[in-house]
């Protein structure tokens, strides 16, 4: 059914169910209604409701989850801990035989290169001791032939000073002179 009133001029027709602004809406005197004192004790009962529910909630399900991520989180750091403890204990462990290795090795190379200068000295001292008996025996030929060589040698000054000295007499003298002679005074020359 259609209203049938007449609106008055200047003003504007509205409907009369109720659905104006404010109509059936209760007289307040400006203020906001939280902080309107008939609505405390309302208000009040949500807060302890709501509260509760979340109390509720928190102590049974993200306080329990979180407790237990906390105390996973702690055995695995204590698990890593202990982990890294026993990985340090290794480490020292095998950096401790590593080193002793080392200096065994050390030890047993100063001992290997004492062994082997020891063994090349005496061979070198043996080398040595043979090329000096070589030596040895090689300058006793030696002398022994320039011994003869020189016996030689020594015979033939002789002959070649008696037949120089002929020579000389011969050309600077006409008297001759007997080979005797010459060889006795080159004789008694050659032994002064």
């Amino acid at each position: 059914m259609a209203d049938t009133t007449q609106v008055p001029a200047g003003e504007t027709a509205t409907p009369q169910h109720g659905t104006e602004v404010g109509q059936n809406a209760p007289a307040h005197a400006g203020s906001f209604p939280p902080f309107d004192s008939s609505t405390f004790a309302s208000q009040l009962l949500w807060l302890a409701i709501a509260f509760g529910l979340l109390f509720i909630l928190m102590s049974r399900v993200a306080i329990p989850r979180i407790s237990g991520i906390i105390e996973a989180r702690k055995d695995k750091i204590a698990k890593d801990v202990a982990e890294a403890s026993r990985l340090k204990a290794e480490t020292d462990a095998a950096i401790l035989a590593y080193e002793e290795a080392l200096a065994a090795a050390r030890k047993k190379a100063a001992v290997i290169a004492a062994e082997a200068h020891k063994a090349l000295s005496a061979e070198i001292d043996a080398k040595r001791h043979a090329a000096e008996a070589v030596l040895a025996e090689k300058l006793v030929v030696a002398e022994a032939q320039i011994g003869e060589i020189k016996a030689r040698a020594l015979l033939e000054v002789d002959s070649i000073a008696r037949d120089t000295a002929e020579a000389v007499l011969g050309i600077l003298t006409p008297v001759p002179v007997s080979h005797d002679e010459i060889a006795d005074a080159v004789d008694a020359e050659t032994k002064r």
